[in-house]
């Protein structure tokens, strides 16, 4: 069993930068593939980017290069840092997990573990 905290996101002028943070419990983290995912009003969740036990990330298009996703497995800590973030990044962002080495996707039923959401706000 993981249980997944995220930290509270923010509100921002498009161009900034958020960095968002997911606390995991359990000793089995380093096992486990680790993605963001997010989802705005109206739409399903989309996966933004994973990253598997060894540290091999894969991002959506929407957010190559500017998106960075990396883990601490120290702290059991994943990150999202978002720079030159626009508009269309407003959504309620997830952290989420599957007990598995390689990421399976970033389909939202491929993993099991989800946080509680942290809200992103870009404002123009």
């Amino acid at each position: 069993q993981v249980q997944l905290v995220e930290s509270p996101g923010g509100s921002v002028l498009a161009g900034g930068s958020l960095r968002l943070s997911c606390v995991a419990s359990g000793n089995t983290y380093r096992r486990y593939c680790m993605a963001w995912f997010r989802q705005a009003p109206g739409k399903g969740r989309e996966g933004v980017a994973t990253i598997d036990s060894n540290g091999s990330t894969m991002y959506a298009d929407s957010v190559k290069g500017r998106f960075t996703i990396s883990k601490d497995n120290a702290k059991n800590t994943l990150y999202l840092q978002m720079n030159s973030l626009k508009p269309e990044d407003t959504a309620m962002y997830y952290c989420a997990a599957v007990l598995f080495p390689a990421c399976p996707g970033t389909k939202e039923y491929e993993f099991t573990y989800w946080g509680q959401g942290t809200q992103v706000t870009v404002s123009s």
